[in-house]
């Protein structure tokens, strides 16, 4: 299985935004960014099967822009495992629940989407590892789904991702 852990696109700053911050959207150039990642993503063939998101509003913006663009058939699943207050380990047993040729697709937030890929990979809490907005890892699991089973296959800031939508691969 593998499982794209993505992080949402910029958002309004908590500084300006006056409602509940599980509201706070995406500014436009968040928008615009989170695009054209997505684009960098259908260009290297990420097809994801599952759209797990947090429930949260910026969240759910991002996982729609890669729904659309990325023709992901599956209806997006919110998941307030994903929502960066709750426990990293409340992940696992979610993503063990699908096929072994699954790609599931994980938006969230940080710290949490960091701390998940650390756990995935080395097994353990691991400082330093942080997912930019509209960033994102692919993490391959053969066979069982666990603590320290996952392989990284590739890290990329959104600068990156942006730049292969443009380029061949």
């Amino acid at each position: 299985m593998y499982c794209l852990l993505f992080r949402h696109g910029i958002a309004v700053s908590s500084e300006e935004w006056n409602g509940s911050e599980n509201e706070r959207p995406l500014t436009k150039e968040g928008i615009t960014k989170t695009e054209q990642v997505a684009e960098g993503l259908k260009r290297i063939e990420i097809k994801p099967t599952h759209l797990l998101c947090s429930p949260f509003t910026r969240t759910r913006q991002t996982a729609d822009i890669a729904k659309e663009i990325l023709q992901i058939k599956a209806p997006i699943q919110l998941c307030p495992e994903l929502v960066y207050d709750q426990s990293p380990m409340l992940l696992f047993p979610l993503l063990q629940g699908f096929p072994q040729d699954a790609v599931v697709m994980c938006v969230g937030h940080e710290p949490h989407l960091g701390q998940i890929a650390a756990l995935m990979i080395f097994g353990k809490n691991a400082s330093g590892l942080s997912v930019k907005k509209a960033g994102g890892c692919l993490i391959f699991f053969d066979g069982n789904v666990a603590v320290g089973r996952g392989h990284l296959e590739w890290w990329m800031a959104p600068a990156q991702l942006r730049t292969l939508r443009k380029g061949s691969h």
